[in-house]
């Protein structure tokens, strides 16, 4: 679905809609499975914190009042000025970074936790031919970046508009996979749904960014309640490992 959209679609979104987005994911997790499902990995109480592709403010607006220091980065300035507004409003004190996945500018063993939320998907169909390649340096970004018994943290799409938790995509499975096999990540499922007041929200909230498909659905529906799937993939590091 979203996820076969053009490069342009999603930059168009996040150089210039970061309100409308962030208005649309305020509205997901409506019975707050995902603070609960990554606290049962690992605490984060005193953690030292970076969070990947941290748009405007998903997962430090979750997690802020458990971290001890929280850097935030993303590599469009609107979804960083969307975070500081959403950050000022909480009277949040995490820093906020601009850069790329790819080249992070920090020192190695920094972070307790470091998470890619929502964030590395995209590049399996932007760079179809050389994917591996882009995906894999964040990888051994993330892995350079966190101490020697922190956690590794990557939430992807499993699926909006389904039923059932299921990559929306062949490719997305295949990148799934290789998060698994390759990296040894370990996958959880949880259902993280949107609630809107009634159906013209739904739709007004979700189409712009998931498209007229998901739109006609939403009426067929009458989803009031979105269905939404989300994996929750983490690797646990070890001395030595």
């Amino acid at each position: 679905m979203v996820h076969n959209k053009p490069m342009n679609h999603f930059k168009n979104i996040y150089n210039h809609k970061a309100p409308e987005y962030h208005h649309m994911v305020a509205a997901e997790d409506v019975e707050k499975n995902l603070l609960s499902t990554l606290e049962q990995v690992t605490p984060f109480i005193g953690k030292t914190i970076l969070d990947l592709g941290t748009g405007t403010g998903r997962l430090p607006l979750l997690i802020a009042d458990r971290a001890c220091t929280l850097i935030g980065l993303d590599l469009h300035r609107a979804m960083l000025i969307e975070n500081r507004f959403q950050r000022e409003i909480i009277s949040g004190d995490w820093e906020l970074v601009q850069g790329d996945m790819q080249t992070l500018p920090l020192p190695s063993r920094w972070a307790d936790v470091v998470f890619a939320g929502w964030a590395i998907g995209h590049l399996r169909s932007w760079f179809a031919g050389s994917w591996q390649t882009h995906i894999g340096r964040i990888m051994e970004e993330m892995h350079r970046l966190v101490t020697p018994v922190g956690n590794l943290f990557v939430i992807e799409t499993l699926g909006t508009g389904s039923l059932v938790p299921t990559p929306p995509t062949a490719e997305l499975s295949e990148y799934y996979d290789w998060l698994e096999t390759e990296w040894d990540f370990t996958r959880q499922e949880i259902q993280t749904d949107y609630q809107f007041p009634d159906l013209d929200s739904a739709v007004e909230h979700t189409a712009f960014f998931f498209g007229e498909e998901l739109a006609e659905k939403i009426r067929a529906n009458n989803w009031i309640r979105l269905p939404e799937w989300t994996g929750v993939w983490n690797k646990r590091m070890e001395v030595g490992g």
